[in-house]
């Protein structure tokens, strides 16, 4: 009965095994296509695409489903996300969250980066982003972000053309922020 019992389970996992393989396998499959823009393993190399490694999961699963219902606009995500299941959101979301971010790179502009750090603390980004911009539950990890994303999407949210999520929240903290501090900031950012 005994070895009976041994067998049953050993099954059991090697079937566990195998499904937890095809869910692998299909969330790599799904994740190939966002590479085309976000980069391998998450790491963006193409102008004004944000980097997804190491970005949290739940910011990941929110900005796929604001795609996906439209309240965020982007015709390159449109027809990629509108064929997303709300599973597939979620093994995405995990999927680039377990990735490692990218660090940012020398800092080639250490008087610019203090200016920057002067600018987070004056907009208090530390309180949503946290101290390490890392981003915290929903909110966006910002820490090495590429730079010219980051002035794209301080521009956005300042004119309103961004929306989605945190939009009230950040157009409030960008509106204020003149071209020099956006610059800035984003190159503060993205060399942590």
């Amino acid at each position: 009965m005994r070895h009976a019992s041994l067998g049953i389970l050993s099954a059991a996992i090697l079937l566990a095994s195998s499904a937890q393989a095809a869910d692998n396998a299909a969330v790599k499959e799904k994740a190939e296509v966002c590479a085309g823009c976000h980069g391998d393993n998450g790491i963006s190399q193409t102008e004004n695409i944000p980097s997804l490694a190491g970005q949290l999961d739940q910011y990941i699963q929110w900005q796929l489903v604001f795609f996906r219902a439209g309240a965020r606009k982007n015709e390159q995500m449109q027809p990629i996300v509108e064929q997303l299941s709300n599973e597939d959101i979620r093994n995405l979301g995990a999927y680039f969250a377990a990735l490692t971010p990218f660090k940012g790179g020398k800092d080639d502009n250490p008087d610019l980066s203090e200016k920057g750090k002067q600018a987070a603390a004056g907009r208090r980004c530390a309180s949503c982003h946290g101290d390490t911009f890392a981003g915290t539950k929903a909110v966006a990890r910002i820490a090495g972000q590429r730079e010219e994303y980051l002035v794209k999407a301080l521009h956005d949210y300042k004119s309103g053309q961004r929306s989605g999520g945190a939009q009230a929240a950040m157009a409030d903290v960008a509106y204020p922020l003149s071209d020099e501090e956006i610059t800035a900031l984003a190159h503060y950012l993205a060399h942590l």
